[in-house]
């Protein structure tokens, strides 16, 4: 298998802090966008797109600022990270994503998150 490369998006979000990161952090806010449905149990969470699941671990958390995960059938230390970052001049929030992909897979993954995070900005009104 080859080695997975690490990539870094930033999204600038028109929401606050707190209520971004319920989209980010919680099964029910995942749900309306990040996946047709997404369930928790402790640290495990269970992501379902058209029927088919991915399971993740919730490897680290940090209320309103940043969760990571890693897809459990993954075991080469990759990950995903959602981290919320305030401008401290601007108080502009963005959305940071963090996550790895095959080299040949990274542009495909980036317009998968690009995508995604465009439905975020629908549920959450933000442009």
């Amino acid at each position: 298998m080859s080695d997975k490369v690490r990539f870094e998006l930033e999204f600038v979000i028109q929401s606050s802090p707190k209520l971004l990161f319920q989209y980010i952090a919680t099964p029910s806010g995942l749900s309306e966008w990040f996946a047709d449905n997404v369930n928790s149990r402790g640290e495990i969470f269970r992501f379902i797109w058209d029927g088919a699941e991915e399971e993740a671990k919730l490897l680290k958390r940090k209320n309103d600022e940043f969760v990571r995960f890693a897809w459990a059938e993954e075991d080469d230390g990759s990950f995903f990270e959602l981290k919320i970052i305030v401008d401290d001049i601007t108080s502009d929030v963005s959305l940071f994503i963090t996550d790895f992909a095959e080299e040949d897979e990274v542009e495909e993954a980036k317009m998968l998150w690009q995508n995604q995070v465009s439905s975020l900005k629908q549920v959450l009104g933000s442009s």
